[in-house]
Protein backbone atom coordinates (compact mmCIF):
# COMPACT_ATOMS: atom_id res chain seq x y z
CA UNK A 1 0.00 0.00 0.00
CA UNK A 2 3.22 2.00 0.50
CA UNK A 3 1.22 5.04 2.86
CA UNK A 4 -1.12 5.79 0.15
CA UNK A 5 -4.57 7.78 1.16
CA UNK A 6 -8.14 6.79 0.54
CA UNK A 7 -11.28 8.79 0.72
CA UNK A 8 -13.22 6.38 2.14
CA UNK A 9 -11.23 2.72 3.02
CA UNK A 10 -13.58 -0.41 3.80
CA UNK A 11 -12.67 -3.23 5.68
CA UNK A 12 -13.97 -6.46 4.55
CA UNK A 13 -14.99 -7.31 0.88
CA UNK A 14 -18.11 -9.00 1.27
CA UNK A 15 -21.66 -8.51 0.26
CA UNK A 16 -21.98 -5.77 2.60
CA UNK A 17 -18.66 -4.20 1.91
CA UNK A 18 -18.77 -4.33 -1.83
CA UNK A 19 -22.20 -3.34 -2.25
CA UNK A 20 -21.10 0.08 0.21
CA UNK A 21 -18.11 0.28 -2.27
CA UNK A 22 -20.67 -0.01 -4.98
CA UNK A 23 -22.87 3.01 -4.14
CA UNK A 24 -20.29 5.03 -3.37
CA UNK A 25 -18.49 4.82 -5.92
CA UNK A 26 -22.13 5.55 -8.18
CA UNK A 27 -22.01 8.69 -5.80
CA UNK A 28 -18.55 10.19 -6.83
CA UNK A 29 -16.61 9.14 -3.93
CA UNK A 30 -13.49 7.08 -4.02
CA UNK A 31 -12.96 4.05 -2.45
CA UNK A 32 -10.36 0.98 -1.46
CA UNK A 33 -11.97 -1.65 0.38
CA UNK A 34 -9.70 -4.12 1.89
CA UNK A 35 -9.91 -7.95 2.60
CA UNK A 36 -8.30 -11.00 4.38
CA UNK A 37 -9.35 -13.68 1.91
CA UNK A 38 -7.42 -14.47 -1.32
CA UNK A 39 -10.29 -13.72 -3.69
CA UNK A 40 -13.73 -12.89 -3.45
CA UNK A 41 -16.56 -15.03 -1.54
CA UNK A 42 -16.76 -14.35 1.76
CA UNK A 43 -20.18 -16.42 3.15
CA UNK A 44 -20.59 -16.80 -0.46
CA UNK A 45 -17.57 -18.75 -0.81
CA UNK A 46 -17.02 -21.52 -3.82
CA UNK A 47 -14.00 -23.83 -4.02
CA UNK A 48 -12.66 -25.03 -6.73
CA UNK A 49 -11.02 -28.37 -6.76
CA UNK A 50 -9.12 -30.90 -9.18
CA UNK A 51 -10.54 -34.25 -9.53
CA UNK A 52 -9.72 -37.18 -11.32
CA UNK A 53 -11.96 -38.72 -13.73
CA UNK A 54 -12.54 -41.16 -16.95
CA UNK A 55 -11.55 -37.76 -18.84
CA UNK A 56 -9.20 -36.93 -17.05
CA UNK A 57 -8.89 -33.95 -14.36
CA UNK A 58 -11.95 -31.77 -13.91
CA UNK A 59 -12.44 -28.67 -11.79
CA UNK A 60 -15.27 -29.37 -9.59
CA UNK A 61 -17.19 -26.12 -7.58
CA UNK A 62 -17.95 -26.44 -4.53
CA UNK A 63 -20.96 -23.63 -2.51
CA UNK A 64 -19.68 -24.27 0.68
CA UNK A 65 -20.90 -21.41 2.32
CA UNK A 66 -23.84 -19.83 1.51
CA UNK A 67 -26.38 -21.96 -1.07
CA UNK A 68 -28.41 -19.39 -2.62
CA UNK A 69 -30.27 -16.15 -2.13
CA UNK A 70 -33.39 -14.56 -2.17
CA UNK A 71 -34.81 -11.24 -3.46
CA UNK A 72 -37.06 -9.09 -2.36
CA UNK A 73 -36.29 -5.83 -1.86
CA UNK A 74 -36.61 -3.83 -5.24
CA UNK A 75 -33.65 -2.34 -4.85
CA UNK A 76 -31.79 -5.92 -4.55
CA UNK A 77 -34.02 -7.77 -7.05
CA UNK A 78 -33.00 -4.89 -10.27
CA UNK A 79 -29.16 -5.74 -9.00
CA UNK A 80 -29.82 -9.09 -8.89
CA UNK A 81 -31.72 -8.91 -12.71
CA UNK A 82 -28.21 -7.42 -13.37
CA UNK A 83 -26.53 -10.44 -12.95
CA UNK A 84 -29.17 -12.79 -14.32
CA UNK A 85 -28.26 -11.05 -17.64
CA UNK A 86 -24.76 -11.35 -17.48
CA UNK A 87 -24.46 -14.46 -16.53
CA UNK A 88 -23.61 -14.17 -12.93
CA UNK A 89 -26.38 -15.40 -11.30
CA UNK A 90 -29.60 -17.58 -12.23
CA UNK A 91 -32.50 -19.28 -10.72
CA UNK A 92 -32.23 -22.51 -8.48
CA UNK A 93 -36.00 -24.16 -8.61
CA UNK A 94 -34.86 -26.39 -6.63
CA UNK A 95 -34.58 -24.28 -3.36
CA UNK A 96 -37.80 -22.10 -3.92
CA UNK A 97 -40.07 -22.61 -1.08
CA UNK A 98 -42.44 -20.42 -2.83
CA UNK A 99 -43.38 -20.04 -6.48
CA UNK A 100 -43.51 -15.93 -6.45
CA UNK A 101 -40.07 -16.10 -4.14
CA UNK A 102 -37.45 -17.38 -6.21
CA UNK A 103 -34.38 -18.94 -4.98
CA UNK A 104 -30.96 -17.64 -6.43
CA UNK A 105 -27.33 -18.97 -7.11
CA UNK A 106 -24.10 -17.22 -8.25
CA UNK A 107 -23.49 -18.91 -11.82
CA UNK A 108 -20.87 -21.16 -12.30
CA UNK A 109 -20.18 -20.35 -8.16
CA UNK A 110 -21.61 -18.67 -5.46
CA UNK A 111 -18.95 -16.12 -5.42
CA UNK A 112 -19.61 -15.00 -9.53
CA UNK A 113 -21.91 -11.86 -8.15
CA UNK A 114 -19.21 -11.00 -5.75
CA UNK A 115 -16.57 -11.89 -8.51
CA UNK A 116 -18.63 -9.25 -10.36
CA UNK A 117 -18.76 -6.07 -8.33
CA UNK A 118 -15.01 -6.37 -7.20
CA UNK A 119 -14.40 -6.71 -10.79
CA UNK A 120 -16.77 -4.04 -11.56
CA UNK A 121 -14.84 -1.78 -8.70
CA UNK A 122 -10.99 -2.35 -9.26
CA UNK A 123 -10.07 -1.01 -5.86
CA UNK A 124 -9.86 -4.20 -3.73
CA UNK A 125 -6.93 -5.27 -1.81
CA UNK A 126 -7.22 -8.97 -1.29
CA UNK A 127 -4.87 -10.56 1.31
CA UNK A 128 -4.54 -7.75 3.31
CA UNK A 129 -5.51 -8.12 6.78
CA UNK A 130 -6.16 -5.05 8.87
CA UNK A 131 -5.52 -5.31 11.79
CA UNK A 132 -5.64 -2.05 13.59
CA UNK A 133 -6.94 1.45 13.27
CA UNK A 134 -6.00 5.07 14.75
CA UNK A 135 -7.72 8.08 14.92
CA UNK A 136 -5.57 10.54 13.82
CA UNK A 137 -6.57 14.75 13.47
CA UNK A 138 -7.41 14.32 9.48
CA UNK A 139 -8.85 10.75 9.47
CA UNK A 140 -7.77 7.46 10.07
CA UNK A 141 -4.34 5.39 10.19
CA UNK A 142 -5.24 1.44 9.10
CA UNK A 143 -2.09 -0.94 9.80
CA UNK A 144 -2.21 -4.70 8.28
CA UNK A 145 -0.65 -7.87 9.22
CA UNK A 146 1.85 -7.48 6.67
CA UNK A 147 3.12 -4.23 8.56
CA UNK A 148 1.96 -2.13 5.73
CA UNK A 149 -0.24 1.60 6.69
CA UNK A 150 -2.96 3.12 4.68
CA UNK A 151 -4.58 6.14 5.96
CA UNK A 152 -8.12 7.57 4.90
CA UNK A 153 -10.85 10.40 5.57
CA UNK A 154 -13.26 8.15 6.38
CA UNK A 155 -13.61 4.42 7.80
CA UNK A 156 -15.82 1.57 7.15
CA UNK A 157 -16.12 -1.84 8.92
CA UNK A 158 -17.96 -4.08 7.23
CA UNK A 159 -16.99 -7.99 8.67
CA UNK A 160 -18.78 -10.13 10.78
CA UNK A 161 -19.63 -8.58 13.97
CA UNK A 162 -17.11 -10.34 16.29
CA UNK A 163 -14.31 -9.26 14.17
CA UNK A 164 -15.62 -6.00 14.15
CA UNK A 165 -16.02 -6.22 17.61
CA UNK A 166 -12.06 -6.62 18.17
CA UNK A 167 -11.27 -4.42 15.90
CA UNK A 168 -13.80 -1.32 16.92
CA UNK A 169 -12.51 -2.01 20.25
CA UNK A 170 -10.12 0.98 20.95
CA UNK A 171 -11.46 3.47 18.79
CA UNK A 172 -15.39 3.22 18.27
CA UNK A 173 -16.05 1.49 21.71
CA UNK A 174 -20.19 1.98 21.07
CA UNK A 175 -19.91 0.25 17.54
CA UNK A 176 -17.88 -2.74 19.24
CA UNK A 177 -20.14 -2.80 22.12
CA UNK A 178 -23.06 -3.06 18.98
CA UNK A 179 -20.79 -5.76 17.22
CA UNK A 180 -19.95 -7.41 20.17
CA UNK A 181 -24.19 -7.97 21.54
CA UNK A 182 -24.28 -10.38 18.62
CA UNK A 183 -23.54 -14.16 18.92
CA UNK A 184 -23.49 -16.17 15.68
CA UNK A 185 -23.81 -20.08 15.30
CA UNK A 186 -20.69 -22.63 13.91
CA UNK A 187 -21.55 -24.92 10.71
CA UNK A 188 -19.59 -27.17 9.38
CA UNK A 189 -19.26 -27.80 6.26
CA UNK A 190 -18.17 -30.43 4.15
CA UNK A 191 -17.75 -30.80 0.31
CA UNK A 192 -18.10 -34.19 -1.18
CA UNK A 193 -17.83 -35.61 -4.66
CA UNK A 194 -18.40 -39.25 -6.24
CA UNK A 195 -17.54 -41.13 -9.26
CA UNK A 196 -21.30 -42.11 -10.19
CA UNK A 197 -25.03 -40.45 -8.92
CA UNK A 198 -25.77 -40.97 -5.60
CA UNK A 199 -29.42 -43.21 -5.32
CA UNK A 200 -30.76 -40.37 -4.28
CA UNK A 201 -33.99 -38.17 -6.23
CA UNK A 202 -33.90 -35.15 -4.14
CA UNK A 203 -31.35 -32.52 -4.84
CA UNK A 204 -31.98 -31.04 -1.25
CA UNK A 205 -32.52 -31.89 1.99
CA UNK A 206 -34.17 -29.27 4.77
CA UNK A 207 -33.29 -31.23 8.33
CA UNK A 208 -33.07 -28.05 10.45
CA UNK A 209 -33.64 -30.47 13.61
CA UNK A 210 -31.09 -33.48 12.48
CA UNK A 211 -27.43 -33.67 12.55
CA UNK A 212 -26.97 -33.04 8.77
CA UNK A 213 -29.50 -29.35 8.62
CA UNK A 214 -28.81 -28.99 4.84
CA UNK A 215 -27.64 -31.41 2.19
CA UNK A 216 -27.37 -30.05 -1.71
CA UNK A 217 -26.26 -31.68 -4.91
CA UNK A 218 -24.22 -28.86 -5.84
CA UNK A 219 -23.74 -30.45 -9.12
CA UNK A 220 -27.76 -30.05 -9.72
CA UNK A 221 -27.30 -26.22 -9.68
CA UNK A 222 -27.73 -23.90 -12.39
CA UNK A 223 -24.53 -23.81 -14.34
CA UNK A 224 -22.70 -26.48 -12.88
CA UNK A 225 -20.90 -29.52 -14.24
CA UNK A 226 -18.76 -32.32 -13.94
CA UNK A 227 -19.05 -35.46 -11.39
CA UNK A 228 -21.47 -35.63 -8.91
CA UNK A 229 -21.26 -33.48 -5.95
CA UNK A 230 -22.68 -32.39 -2.56
CA UNK A 231 -22.47 -30.07 0.39
CA UNK A 232 -23.65 -30.84 3.73
CA UNK A 233 -24.09 -28.65 6.63
CA UNK A 234 -24.07 -29.43 10.13
CA UNK A 235 -26.37 -27.98 12.32
CA UNK A 236 -25.84 -25.16 15.23
CA UNK A 237 -25.37 -28.24 17.77
CA UNK A 238 -23.71 -30.49 16.04
CA UNK A 239 -21.13 -28.40 15.22
CA UNK A 240 -20.68 -26.85 18.53
CA UNK A 241 -19.84 -30.73 19.86
CA UNK A 242 -16.84 -31.46 17.01
CA UNK A 243 -15.87 -27.82 16.71
CA UNK A 244 -12.24 -28.31 17.56
CA UNK A 245 -12.38 -31.67 15.83
CA UNK A 246 -9.79 -32.22 13.37
CA UNK A 247 -10.91 -31.19 9.92
CA UNK A 248 -10.21 -35.24 8.26
CA UNK A 249 -12.12 -36.57 11.43
CA UNK A 250 -15.52 -34.06 10.86
CA UNK A 251 -15.62 -34.56 7.32
CA UNK A 252 -15.71 -38.66 7.97
CA UNK A 253 -18.39 -38.17 11.12
CA UNK A 254 -20.77 -35.84 8.90
CA UNK A 255 -20.32 -38.10 5.68
CA UNK A 256 -21.73 -40.86 8.05
CA UNK A 257 -24.05 -38.74 9.17
CA UNK A 258 -25.69 -37.78 5.70
CA UNK A 259 -25.83 -41.61 4.57
CA UNK A 260 -27.53 -42.25 7.48
CA UNK A 261 -30.10 -39.23 7.24
CA UNK A 262 -30.94 -40.09 3.43
CA UNK A 263 -30.86 -43.93 3.91
CA UNK A 264 -28.14 -44.18 1.50
CA UNK A 265 -25.67 -46.88 1.34
CA UNK A 266 -22.33 -45.83 1.92
CA UNK A 267 -20.30 -44.76 -0.89
CA UNK A 268 -16.26 -44.22 -1.14
CA UNK A 269 -15.98 -40.80 -2.08
CA UNK A 270 -13.26 -39.53 -4.51
CA UNK A 271 -13.25 -36.26 -2.71
CA UNK A 272 -13.82 -35.28 0.58
CA UNK A 273 -13.18 -32.30 2.77
CA UNK A 274 -14.43 -30.19 5.69
CA UNK A 275 -14.67 -25.94 6.28
CA UNK A 276 -15.41 -24.85 9.85
CA UNK A 277 -17.05 -21.61 9.59
CA UNK A 278 -17.49 -19.95 12.68
CA UNK A 279 -19.44 -16.98 12.58
CA UNK A 280 -22.14 -18.65 9.80
CA UNK A 281 -25.06 -17.87 11.15
CA UNK A 282 -25.23 -14.17 12.67
CA UNK A 283 -28.08 -13.28 15.17
CA UNK A 284 -29.27 -10.20 13.53
CA UNK A 285 -30.20 -6.97 15.48
CA UNK A 286 -33.46 -5.68 15.52
CA UNK A 287 -32.27 -1.75 15.50
CA UNK A 288 -30.40 -0.13 12.43
CA UNK A 289 -29.51 -1.56 9.35
CA UNK A 290 -26.24 0.28 9.85
CA UNK A 291 -24.56 3.27 11.78
CA UNK A 292 -22.26 6.22 10.80
CA UNK A 293 -20.72 8.50 13.20
CA UNK A 294 -20.24 11.34 11.08
CA UNK A 295 -17.78 13.26 13.70
CA UNK A 296 -15.34 10.17 13.64
CA UNK A 297 -15.98 9.30 10.28
CA UNK A 298 -16.18 5.73 11.26
CA UNK A 299 -19.18 3.38 10.49
CA UNK A 300 -20.50 -0.18 10.50
CA UNK A 301 -22.16 -2.49 8.39
CA UNK A 302 -23.26 -6.39 8.18
CA UNK A 303 -25.99 -9.04 7.74
CA UNK A 304 -26.39 -8.92 11.46
CA UNK A 305 -27.17 -5.88 11.54
CA UNK A 306 -30.32 -6.19 8.95
CA UNK A 307 -31.06 -10.14 8.52
CA UNK A 308 -28.40 -12.89 8.67
CA UNK A 309 -29.01 -12.93 4.69
CA UNK A 310 -27.46 -12.48 1.95
CA UNK A 311 -29.86 -9.93 1.05
CA UNK A 312 -29.41 -8.38 4.54
CA UNK A 313 -25.84 -7.68 3.70
CA UNK A 314 -26.66 -5.99 0.46
CA UNK A 315 -28.88 -3.66 2.34
CA UNK A 316 -27.09 -2.87 5.25
CA UNK A 317 -23.73 -2.05 2.73
CA UNK A 318 -25.99 0.06 0.32
CA UNK A 319 -27.48 1.92 3.62
CA UNK A 320 -24.43 2.97 5.13
CA UNK A 321 -22.82 4.15 1.80
CA UNK A 322 -26.44 6.23 2.16
CA UNK A 323 -25.67 7.47 5.46
CA UNK A 324 -21.81 8.75 4.02
CA UNK A 325 -22.92 10.14 1.07
CA UNK A 326 -25.93 12.08 2.78
CA UNK A 327 -23.08 13.50 5.22
CA UNK A 328 -20.95 14.91 3.12
CA UNK A 329 -17.32 15.74 5.30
Amino acid sequence: MGGSHSDIAIVGAGMAGLACATKLSAGGRSVQVFDKGRGPGGRMATRRVEIPSEKGPETVRFDHGAQYFTARDAGFLAVVEKWEKMGAAARWAAASRRENDPAFVGTPGMNAPIQAMARALGTVSWNTRVEHLLRLDSGWRLSTSDGDTQTASNVLVTIPAEQASDLLQEVAPKFAQIAGSVTSEPCWAVMVAFDRRLPIARDIFREPKKRISWAARDSAKPGRVGVENWVLHASPKSSRQIIDRPKEEVAEILLADFFAQTGTEPVKPIHLAAHRWLYAQPASLPAEPAYFDSKARIGVAGDYLHSPRVEGAWLSGTKLAQLVLEDQP
